[in-house]
Formats: structure tokens, sequence, C-alpha cells
């Protein structure tokens, strides 16, 4: 329980809601990092949509770093696997997004706050996999 932030962590998940729910009223579009992504990838005509699409994806990679500067917060996780996992793992959550029609965010954040019975068994299916994931490497496997 020492990392158990509970202010912090509804600061957070508060902040999450207001961005995407201001997201879907101001732009009429599920703030779903895939498809934001997606659309980036194979953009459609209207530069407004990719501009953004790309604005959204900076904001989160910079904001981070933003944050970290301008206050005393420091990074909570660091990356340990090498290169070849990373792109293996990406292209894993890339191809999972692709077959359930979107991401965590999508369907965790935004579908389930719009009562989407397909996002429920989305999100209840990422957190399945995740919870066999960690039971597999971590238990099962001594850890990797």
């Amino acid at each position: 329980m020492e990392n158990f932030t509970p202010i912090s962590a509804l600061i957070g998940g508060g902040l999450i809601g207001l961005a995407s729910g201001l997201y879907l009223l101001l732009n009429g579009r599920i703030a779903g990092i895939s498809g934001i992504l997606g659309g980036l990838l194979t953009p459609t005509k209207g530069g407004s949509a990719v501009f953004e699409r790309l604005a959204f994806i900076i904001g989160l990679i910079v904001g981070p770093f933003i944050l970290m500067n301008a206050t005393e917060i420091e990074a909570q996780s660091v990356v340990t696997s090498s290169l070849p996992v990373i792109i293996i793992a990406g292209l894993l959550v890339g191809l999972g997004t692709t077959i359930g029609s979107g991401c965590t965010s999508g369907h965790g954040i935004c579908g389930l706050s719009r009562f989407s019975l397909r996002s429920l068994v989305a999100t209840l299916s990422f957190m399945a996999a995740g919870f066999v994931t960690v039971l597999v490497t971590r238990h099962l496997m001594g850890g990797m």
C-alpha cells in the first residue's frame, strides 16, 4: 500500500474525465487514442482534423515533461524492456485495438460513460487479459 495515492488518483481521473468529456462535447468525437492516432496515420480530407489529432498526440507526449519540469513531480515508471520487446508489444496492442474496434481509453473511459454494452464487454476483456498476463508473467514464470 506504499504506492496508494488516492488524492492524486482522484485528481488525475477527474482530469481525464473532464478532457474526454470536453473532447466529445466540443468535437463530437470519442477521445480514443487508437482512433486519434489511426486517423493521423490515414488522414482524410480536411486539415483541421489532422492538426487536432496531431496536437492531441503531441500533448500526450510533451505534457508529462512539462509537468515534471514545472513541478517537483518525478516519473513513476521506467521502461526496462528491450527495444524488440517494446516493438512487438506495440504491434500486438495495435492489432488488439483493431480487432476490438478501439482501445482502453476509447472503450474504458468514453464508451463506459455512454453506457455502451460493446465498451463494457471490451473493457472487461481488456481487464481479464491484463490479469491473466500479470498472473502468467509475474507469478507462474517467475517475473520477466
